[in-house]
């Protein structure tokens, strides 16, 4: 195939199920989201996909040499040029492998890296991706993605069309990372100071969570009326997307939709990406939305409730269940489903795609939202000018008295407009 040629590249998945692997999802599931992480790529043809069973994994080729001689043989029928690997690959092993299959081949991590530079779209997102990606490469010097450089173009480290070659030794990749260390360094100065402007506007933050395609965006764009990406794919969500939402009978509230989470997320990316979750960590409400129709939504559920730990979101922040994706499950399932919902305070049973169950939902939040306003006693000295006019910035104050000392107030505000006000 040629450079100009526009064909996509034809490519196959392999899932490798590690039986002394302990901690192995079930394979099935697995495979299915091996091939959708796939699809998610632009320029790439799934022709199809293969659980491998493994004993135990071989140091230099991962399995072992009869299987490798016949997925050898059904990868020239099928002419496959890209073999996606479901699992993490050393160096010694991508490279002894393209050796013996003559293609190129990406790992896990390698493929999710492609996604996400191909989605973010906010310069952190983009910045934080190369940062991840040069981490991965660092260990491996190899450019390992020249296969996609007639569909997209690249980021750099990625191997774009005109790119610096930055896997041409370590200095030159560590000499990258204190450059975008520089640039990302000021992004995030610039996101302090919308987060500070956005902490003078006395709306509630609301979080979407959940894992990746367990249809947030949807119910993101039902909400808002927005039009962030909303596809039945992996990652359609990359940056997170805020939106003034007005509850009836309720609060005005942000709207915050998210990455999606994964299980075995490549711990490059679980650190570049914590910033662009920081929204969740000032949220008020937390929305774990789930693809309850999803076989693995048991074991998505608490993918996202690890990944929800790791970056420091307390037990006690409040967080509401929804069942989404209800219009995908047989009437039997829908009805099962609406009862073990209606059992819980906190789980709600809909669907984004057609609006059923909202109404409830949004009805329990502004009830939640509600109940998380307090009135408070507070007094300040005459020099505290800058708290006093927060205080009317942010429209709390009931009542104002001045007193010999300075003044007094009577406030109604939320924990996190309370934690703010401590903070200035």
């Amino acid at each position: 195939m040629t450079t100009g040629d526009t064909a996509d590249t034809r490519a196959w998945v392999l899932h490798p199920d590690l039986k002394s692997d302990p901690d192995r999802r079930p394979s099935g599931p697995a495979l299915e989201e091996a091939v959708a992480l796939g699809a998610a790529l632009p320029g790439l043809q799934i022709v199809g996909g293969t659980v491998v069973p493994l004993p135990k994994a071989h140091a230099g080729l991962l399995f072992g040499s009869g299987k490798i001689e016949e997925l050898a043989t059904l990868f020239q029928a099928q002419e496959i040029e890209l073999v996606l690997i479901d699992g993490p690959l050393s160096p010694v092993q991508q490279r002894n492998l393209e050796r013996k299959w003559k293609v190129k081949i990406l790992d896990r991590t390698g493929l999710i890296l492609e996604i996400f530079s191909d989605r973010a779209r906010t310069r952190e997102g983009v910045l934080q991706v190369e940062m991840a990606a040069l981490s991965y490469q660092r260990t491996r010097l190899v450019r390992a993605w020249t296969h996609l450089e007639r569909q997209r173009g690249g980021l750099g480290f990625v191997g774009g069309p005109g790119e610096t070659q930055i896997e041409a030794d370590r200095r030159a990749i560590d000499t990258q990372v204190v450059r975008l260390k520089r640039q990302l360094d000021k992004v995030v100065k610039t996101r302090a100071l919308h987060r500070a402007s956005r902490a003078k506007v006395p709306y509630p933050i609301v979080a979407l969570v959940g894992y990746t395609n367990a249809g947030k965006s949807t119910l993101f764009n039902r909400l808002t009326g927005a039009e962030v990406m909303a596809k039945d794919m992996l990652f359609a969500t990359l940056d997170p997307t805020m939106r003034r939402v007005e509850l009836e009978n309720g609060p005005e509230i942000i709207l915050s939709d998210t990455v999606g989470f994964i299980s075995d997320l490549p711990t490059e990316l679980v650190a570049a990406f914590r910033a662009t979750l920081e929204e969740v960590l000032a949220a008020d409400l937390v929305l774990h939305v789930r693809d309850i129709s999803h076989p693995a939504t048991e074991e998505q559920a608490h993918d996202v409730a690890a990944i929800l730990a790791s970056l420091g979101v307390e037990n006690d922040r409040p967080q509401f269940e929804v069942w989404n994706k209800l219009d995908l499950l047989t009437p039997d399932e829908r009805d099962a489903a609406r009862a073990r919902a209606e059992r819980q305070d906190d789980v709600f049973a809909i669907s984004a795609l057609d609006g059923e169950g909202l109404d409830v939902l949004l009805a329990r939040i502004a009830d939640q939202l509600a109940g998380a306003m307090f009135e408070e006693e507070i007094t300040l000295g005459f020099d505290a000018g800058r708290q006093r006019a927060w205080l009317f910035e942010q429209d709390v104050v009931i009542e104002e008295r001045q007193t010999e000392d300075g003044f007094a107030f009577t406030v109604r505000w939320s924990g996190i407009q309370k934690a703010r006000f401590d903070a200035l």
